[in-house]
């Protein structure tokens, strides 16, 4: 059961996510009830114990007026003291999957930012009420995940946490109401287009179940993915079975495609089953042929996200990190992969996902000088755990 909101309650929470020393920590706003009553809590831990807070407003851009709400959230802080800065993201692709669009664009700029800073953890505003409705949703994607988010989490650059899962949204918002603190509606929490709006106007979300069982099934599915197949650094993987657990399938499709989530379970059972020629989450299935034995599992090209400006460090694709020098584009090597025809003793397919560096005038530069760093599962076990 949700607990009653106070500073000794959320200190509790936050000291036992966080090693013993690390007080300077940065905080994700959107400027709503819950991610501001985080900033204030969160300013009042620090100054207990000697350290610094610094928030980090999202402006999306999605709707008229956001530019000034996060203005005003900016203001507010600072009339509390807490420093902080505004990240806008623009360009964000409009129609289905905006919200997810949107939700990764949001964490990568707030890690980015949080990392630039010098601070190594970030905290999230979720709630209890959040972490139901997050169940609901997972749980029509299959079994995994039915434990919810996880208070504690190891990214790319950070470590997100989310001291507020054991305090429920009224709790949250009673909470900033008697600090005298105003906050921002956002008007699509009430859109029911939305799946999460969905859930919560209909009272249906689920509590988050043990993850004993979770473990157990993702230990088999580690067994299965190291005996039978094999990753290349090239970005794609050879799979010697004509079957594969729904979890590995997921997993797989997931790293090859550079996503944050795996399909669907429904698709992923379709074709767990029975492993065949198909496109799955951006990712090709196609006979190994002259790779050896089983399935060759590729990015497909055309679903490759679009070229980004090289420099050191850059992500492109959310599977290739680039350690070459400023300048150019980094993309798909996609058609022009007739002109490295055998490269390697590669498929046509898997030169065609690569990344090429492409410069000012049309010169391709292949292999470009790119690592294949896939997104990492993110843990949910703090480092003394």
């Amino acid at each position: 059961m949700p607990l009653r909101l106070s500073p000794p309650l959320f200190d509790a929470a936050l000291c036992a996510l966080l090693p013993t020393g690390v007080w300077d920590l940065a905080v994700g706003v959107s400027g709503g009830a819950d991610s501001t009553a985080l900033a204030l809590l969160t300013q009042g831990f620090v100054r207990r114990h000697g350290g610094r807070v610094r928030a980090f407003i999202v402006d999306h851009g999605l709707r008229v007026g956001s530019a000034a709400e996060a203005e005003v959230t900016r203001a507010r802080l600072a009339a509390r003291g807490i420093e902080a800065g505004i990240l806008t993201l623009r360009d964000l692709p409009r129609g289905a999957g905006l919200q997810a669009a949107a939700r990764g664009a949001r964490h990568e700029a707030l890690a980015r930012a949080a990392c630039e800073a010098g601070c190594v953890f970030l905290l999230l505003g979720h709630h209890a009420d959040d972490q139901g409705e997050t169940v609901a949703m997972r749980a029509m994607r299959g079994e995994a995940g039915l434990e919810g988010m996880s208070r504690w989490s190891a990214r790319r650059q950070v470590v997100v946490l989310r001291p507020l899962l054991g305090f429920g949204r009224q709790a949250v918002r009673d909470w900033l109401g008697a600090q005298g603190m105003a906050w921002v509606e956002d008007p699509s929490n009430a859109m029911a287009r939305f799946e999460r709006v969905r859930i919560r106007q209909d009272g249906a979300g689920r509590a988050a179940c043990g993850g004993a069982a979770r473990a157990a099934r993702e230990v088999s599915e580690a067994e299965f993915l190291a005996r039978y197949v094999a990753m290349r650094l090239e970005g794609f993987a050879l799979v010697e079975a004509g079957t594969m657990p729904e979890g590995a399938l997921g997993a797989l499709l997931r790293t090859l495609g550079g996503a944050a989530y795996a399909p669907r379970r429904e698709a992923l059972a379709r074709l767990a089953g029975r492993l065949r020629p198909a496109t799955l989450g951006g990712v090709r299935i196609l006979p190994a042929g002259r790779m050896g034995a089983g399935w060759l599992f590729v990015r497909e090209a055309a679903a490759c996200a679009p070229p980004v400006a090289a420099w050191p460090g850059v992500v492109w694709d959310g599977r290739f990190l680039y350690e070459g020098e400023a300048g150019g584009w980094l993309g798909a090597l996609g058609e022009a992969a007739r002109q490295f025809r055998g490269h390697g003793g590669l498929p046509r397919a898997v030169l065609a996902a690569m990344p090429a560096l492409r410069g000012e005038g049309g010169e391709v530069e292949f292999p470009a000088p790119a690592r294949f760093c896939p997104p990492q599962p993110l843990t949910s076990r703090p480092f003394w755990a």
